[in-house]
């Protein structure tokens, strides 16, 4: 009885053996470019310095926004924000989700949870 599972295992075996076929390796092609070594290195310095025209917004230029505000003003406003001593103030940080009278009128900033 072992014999014949030994024989059937061998001849299964073998015929996997002979339905698998493995690839041919043609080994490294051979160069075929008309450019000269240097031409390609000018190509490639050209392609490094210009635009990406596969970038977001190639092509639509420099976009400019007319703003009111003056700059000093701006960034005296972001200073300002910056020392606030209740700049990060959140409801969910106390109990009962209630803030606490000494951080009066403290900006409260609303976290957002992501749609499941």
């Amino acid at each position: 009885m072992k014999t014949s599972h030994l024989i059937a295992a061998a001849s299964l075996s073998l015929l996997a053996a002979a339905g698998a076929h493995a690839e041919i390796y043609d080994g490294v092609h051979a160069l075929t470019s008309a450019n000269s070594r240097a031409e390609l290195s000018a190509q490639a310095a050209v392609a490094a310095r210009s635009a990406n025209p596969y970038a977001e917004g190639y092509g639509n230029g420099v976009t400019t926004i007319a703003s009111s505000r003056d700059r000093s003003t701006v960034r005296a406003e972001a200073v300002a924000a910056a020392h606030a001593p209740n700049q990060n103030v959140r409801r969910e940080s106390f109990a009962g989700s209630v803030i606490p009278s000494q951080f009066g009128g403290a900006r409260v900033s609303s976290t957002r949870q992501a749609a499941l």
